[in-house]
C-alpha cells in the first residue's frame, strides 16, 4: 500500500462520528454459553521472581499480549476503543481474566479494529507508556467512554475543526476536545508525552493499515471479535468467551 493510499484511508477513518462507531460494535443477540468439556490444563509456573500477569509485550501483529508468551491457550480480541460492547467485555472479564492469565495457561492479546477518529486517538494514547501500561490504560479508557462522548458533545465545534484539519496535530486537538489529554495525564501519560505520541502520523497510519489488512484477512466485520488459538469464537460476551476458554482447558 502506498503512502498516499494509506493517507486517504487515514483521513476517511476520521470522518466517522462516535455515534456511528458505537453502532459498528457487535450485535447484542442473546448468546448461550456451553458447559466446560475440555480436560483442565495444569497451571504453569512462571519464571522465578516473575508473574505471568506482569509479562506484557507488543506482538508482530501490532497487538498487545498479556501473560505467558507460550501459553497453550491464546485468546486474541479484535477491539475498538470506542465500542460499547468491548467496554462491557473489559469490565465483565477483568477479575476472572486476571486469574486465568496468572495460571500461565491463558494469554490475552488485544488488536485494533479502528472505527473512528476517537478510536484511533485512544489507540495511540494507550500505547504511549509501553506494553506494561497498555492493558490497564485500555480498560480505564473503555470505562470512561461515556465521559469522552459527553465532552465531544459539549465541544462539537472544536472537535469538528480538529477532525477536518489536515495537520499532524489533528489527534492532539481531538484529544483536547474530548478530555483525553486530562484523562491520560491523570494516569501517568503527561500532556507533553501524549502530544508527542499523537504527533506521529506514521504510527497512526500503521495502526490503521494493520486494522484494515487484518480485518480483511480474518473477516473481522465488527467488535469485539475473538479467536482462541486461531479459531473464531461466535459471541461477544464474557460468558461465551469464558465457556470457550474452559472448553479449551482453562480453569
Amino acid at each position: 500500500m502506498t503512502q498516499s493510499t494509506s493517507r486517504r484511508l487515514l483521513i476517511a477513518s476520521l470522518a466517522l462520528p462516535l455515534s456511528l462507531a458505537l453502532a459498528a460494535c457487535g450485535d447484542t443477540a442473546e448468546e448461550t454459553a456451553a458447559s466446560p468439556t475440555g480436560e483442565p490444563i495444569a497451571a504453569i509456573e512462571a519464571p522465578e521472581g516473575q508473574s505471568w500477569i506482569e509479562m506484557n509485550a507488543e506482538t508482530p501483529e501490532g497487538g498487545f499480549r498479556q501473560g505467558n508468551p507460550d501459553a497453550p491457550i491464546k485468546l486474541v480480541e479484535y477491539a475498538s476503543h470506542t465500542c460499547s460492547h468491548c467496554a462491557d467485555f473489559s469490565a465483565d472479564s477483568a477479575a476472572a481474566m486476571e486469574e486465568l492469565i496468572s495460571t500461565g495457561v491463558v494469554s490475552y492479546e488485544i488488536r485494533n479494529q479502528i472505527h473512528d477518529a476517537l478510536d484511533l486517538t485512544i489507540a495511540q494514547l494507550v500505547r504511549c507508556s509501553g506494553p506494561d501500561a497498555f492493558h490497564p490504560l485500555a480498560s480505564q479508557a473503555w470505562a470512561a467512554l461515556g465521559d469522552f462522548a459527553n465532552a465531544a458533545q459539549q465541544n462539537q465545534a472544536q472537535l469538528q475543526a480538529a477532525m477536518q484539519s489536515q495537520g499532524d496535530d489533528r489527534f492532539v486537538n481531538i484529544a483536547a476536545a474530548t478530555g483525553m489529554l486530562d484523562f491520560f495525564a491523570a494516569r501517568g501519560v503527561s500532556r507533553d508525552q501524549a502530544r508527542q505520541c499523537l504527533n506521529q502520523p506514521d504510527e497512526a497510519r500503521e495502526i490503521l493499515t494493520r486494522s484494515e489488512e487484518q480485518s480483511e484477512e480474518l473477516d473481522v466485520t465488527g467488535t469485539p471479535t475473538f479467536f482462541i488459538n486461531g479459531s473464531r469464537i461466535e459471541g461477544t460476551s464474557w460468558e461465551v468467551v469464558e465457556a470457550a476458554l474452559q472448553q479449551a482447558g482453562a480453569r
